[in-house]
């Protein structure tokens, strides 16, 4: 048990990590997706309609996107503890 408490700020900055890397890719494609599909606008995409400034709907979008990666860094962390020494 000593071990995951441990582990459990490894594993947030992992995700914060992988979310930092996939969210301009991801979100540009979401954004493309939307404006093909629904004619909607990026400043409009990236504000949620208006309803955000666009450095908080940024950081609205890269929240969105926190937590399916802390799903996946819970997944891919190795749980097992590691033998130390020789």
């Amino acid at each position: 048990m000593r071990f995951i408490l441990r582990s459990v700020p490894q594993l947030l900055v992992m995700s914060a990590v992988v979310t930092t890397a996939l969210c301009l890719p991801v979100g540009a494609v979401l954004a493309f997706l939307s404006y093909a599909l629904f004619g909607v606008p990026l400043r409009a995409f990236v504000t949620f309609g208006g309803l955000l400034e666009p450095f908080y709907g940024l950081l609205a979008w890269w929240a969105v996107f926190y937590l399916p990666a802390l799903v996946y860094a819970a997944y891919a962390m190795p749980w097992s503890q590691r033998k130390r020494g020789p």
